[in-house]
Parts: structure tokens; sequence; C-alpha cells
């Protein structure tokens, strides 16, 4: 008889087939669900950023290990694992490469500008309306990274690349090569172009980025986080955007998944933030903060319809698994992060 698992987050298809060949696999929908399983459930599959929920782990008394395909355990209970007698394993190094690939990705994109310019062919606008401002230039720019474990030290790697200057602040210093050791997070902050979140996540790290650190960025620097949302205090990210305090922000994470609290305004056909469109005004008032009753998807650009109880905080900024723009954000499906990439004044 095969041992009994339950998968709290799906995987890539692959990944699950092995599973379902080696264990008898129960997919976790909901904790009155397991009911009549729990007692033969001995192990957990799951992701980093979901975790393990206390009222699962309660619910499960033969549990013995929590396997987690990613490196974070900030979602797990470790204290009451530990009690407990669980085995928690992670996943280090699997992801590293493609953690710090889709940070220098960020970078490019947001310095670059490369959503905007790709909605701007899209729309037709090429030939037919004012070229787009050029993009700032990424080589050589002040690289700081918050937390210097696998993937700070692989961002940083691809930062010499681009003959970037690397800073770094963590819990202490590491004495490498080549990169300078800022103790205090407010100075890094105030000698960086760009600052990369790739600290842990938890209690201990929560709100770390906070308008103090947004603003001493300044309203020439950007942002970029692959580490968890909730070290971004993304209320304050919205509002030091808003007041052009801070360049830009791209984000691979959001603080309360995968509902988006600090999505982009909606964009208007013309291309532009919503709230400074002036083509549009009027057309639907009542409609939403800006009155707009359409709004466009930040990154396609194609038209969101059927937004009536879309305001300007509300309209989805990401690209999905299922490749589809959604209309709003409680429609993301769990686990699928959205994508966003803001810029002050503009977004």
């Amino acid at each position: 008889m095969k041992p009994e698992i339950l998968l709290i987050e799906p995987m890539m298809p692959e990944i699950e087939k092995q599973l379902d060949a080696a264990y008898t696999v129960h997919r976790f929908t909901s904790v009155a669900q397991l009911k009549e399983s729990a007692g033969r459930i001995r192990g957990i599959a799951t992701g980093g950023a979901t975790g393990v929920p206390e009222a699962v782990m309660d619910s499960l008394p033969a549990l013995e290990i929590i396997a987690i395909n990613g490196i974070g355990t900030d979602a797990v209970d470790l204290k009451k694992a530990r009690q407990r007698d669980i085995h928690v394993t992670t996943t280090p190094g699997v992801l590293t490469d493609d953690v710090a690939d889709m940070a220098m990705g960020l970078v490019l994109s947001l310095l670059r500008g490369l959503p905007s310019g790709d909605r701007y062919v899209r729309d037709g606008a090429w030939g037919h309306k004012p070229a787009l401002p050029l993009g700032r230039k990424v080589t050589g720019r002040k690289l700081g990274i918050i937390g210097m474990g696998r993937v700070g030290r692989a961002i940083a790697h691809r930062a010499q690349a681009f003959a970037m200057p690397v800073s770094y602040t963590d819990l202490r210093d590491f004495e490498l090569e080549g990169y300078a050791f800022v103790p205090d997070l407010l100075t890094l902050a105030r000698g960086s172009d760009i600052l990369v979140i790739a600290a842990s996540g938890g209690a201990g790290s929560r709100h770390l980025v906070n308008r103090e650190i947004m603003e001493a960025l300044g309203a020439d620097g950007f942002l970029v986080n692959v580490a968890r949302g909730s070290v971004v205090d993304e209320q304050a990210l919205i509002q030091v955007l808003d007041a052009e305090k801070l360049g830009g922000a791209a984000l691979d994470v959001f603080e309360h998944e995968p509902r988006c609290t600090c999505a982009a305004p909606p964009f208007c056909p013309c291309g532009t933030a919503a709230s400074s469109c002036q083509r549009n005004r009027g057309n639907a008032a009542g409609h939403g903060r800006t009155g707009h009753k359409k709004s466009c998807c930040p990154f396609c650009g194609s038209v969101i319809a059927d937004c009536r109880d879309l305001n300007w905080r509300t309209a989805c900024v990401g690209y999905v698994r299922s490749q589809a723009y959604l209309t709003h954000i409680e429609d993301i499906p769990a686990g699928r992060a959205a994508l966003g990439i803001y810029f002050s004044g503009m977004s």
C-alpha cells in the first residue's frame, strides 16, 4: 500500500505525475475534506509561499514530514513542527538561478521601459503617436542587495556583466570580494540606484522596506522584489509612487497573494494612466475614481471590458500562468502570483 500524502500547492504536471506514482495523493481543498483520511496522511508537499496553514497541521495526527518545493519556511510553524518531531525540508539551490534571472529581467524591464514599449507597438501607436521617452541606462548603475544568500550572490554575479558596483546588507558581513557590505539598510538605500530584495520572509522582515527606505532610494531610484511580498510595505509603496518620490518598482511577489493591494492604475486606450488621461474623461461618470468605465491592461494594452466595479487600484496587473489578463484581482487563481511593474507619475 502506498504512503498517503497531502498536496497543498499544485505543482508542475510532471512532478505531480511522479507523486501520484509513488504515493496516494490527496489534493487539498479544505480541512473538512481531510476528515476521513487525516489519520493516514504522513506527509505534505507544498510550496514556500503557501506553506502549511496551522489548521491543516493540527488536523493531521500522523504527519511526519513537510516537503517544501522552494527555500522559504516562513509559512510553516517551525516551532510546532519541532514540538511534534515533524521534519521540514526545502530545495536549496534548485531555483537560485531562475530567481536571479528574474531579478535581472525585472531590472532591465523597469529601467528600459519594456512593458510600455511592448504596449506602444501592440496598440499601433508607433508612427502615429508621440514617441515614448528614452529608457534609463542599466550599465554602471549602483546596485544594492538586501540579503546576500544564494539568490543575492547570484544576482550580484549577474550584475557584474553590467559593470554595476554592488553593495549589500545582511545580518553580518560575509567579507565577499568585490562586494561592499553596508550594515545599515537606510544607508544602503541612499547609496543605491537600484535596490533588489532577496531577503527571507517572515515576521522578522515584515515591512523591512518601508516608506523611509523607499524615500531614501529617491525619485531616481528603483525597487525590485523577488523575495517575499511581506518584506515591502505595499501601501507605502503606492503612496511614494503616487507622490513621485520613487522612480519605479518591479514586483515578482505580493504581500497578500493572490490579491494584490498595490495594483497599478488602469490604463486608458491611449496608453496613459487613467488618473491622468484627458481623452476619455467623463465617458462613464461615476465609475471608479477616474470616471472611466473601461480601462486597459497595463501590460498588453487591450481594453478590459465590464469594469463597472473597477476602481483605480483593483485592475489586474499580472501575467498569470493561464496567459489571461483578468479584470479583478480576486479572479487570480491561488498560487498564481502576478507580475507588477510600476512607474511613478505614469505607472
